[in-house]
């Protein structure tokens, strides 16, 4: 009678078998914590002071090209630099991939105009319909 136990009563009970979870929880709530602690890390995008602006929020999917100007005059398009002839090149390509693709200008305050301009410009003869500023809400007085 190896499976089974003898009952102190004379009768014969199944051998019980159950599955200790605490190691299982201990270990998910260790992820948990990690994964707490690393979120707030991949945040990822480049820092610019946005100019403010009275204009209703855009919904823009996550699809979209985001077209980054920094104080420094660095240009970069979802975080690729680039320069301003590889814009318009990388632009036209994805424009012949994707037709009717958005790009949102995300251009520092002390950025010059023209900066903007030749920007938005290189989007424009890349074939990109549409071209969007992104600000920030301007704060109540």
């Amino acid at each position: 009678m190896g499976a089974q136990m003898s009952d102190p009563g004379g009768g014969e009970r199944p051998m019980m078998a159950e599955i200790n979870v605490t190691p299982f929880v201990d270990v998910m709530l260790v992820l948990l914590v990690i994964f707490m602690v690393t979120a707030p890390m991949m945040v990822t995008g480049v820092a610019v002071d946005l100019p403010a602006a009275d204009a209703p929020p855009l919904e823009a999917p996550d699809q979209d090209l985001i077209l980054t100007l920094q104080a420094d005059g660095t240009l970069s398009l979802n975080e690729t630099v680039l320069s301003v002839s590889e814009l318009t090149t990388r632009l036209a390509a994805i424009q012949r991939e994707n037709p009717g693709q958005a790009v949102y200008v995300k251009a520092d305050g002390s950025v010059p105009y023209r900066e903007v301009a030749a920007a938005i410009a290189a989007a424009r003869q890349a074939g990109i319909p549409k071209v969007g500023l992104v600000t920030r809400p301007s704060e109540p007085e």
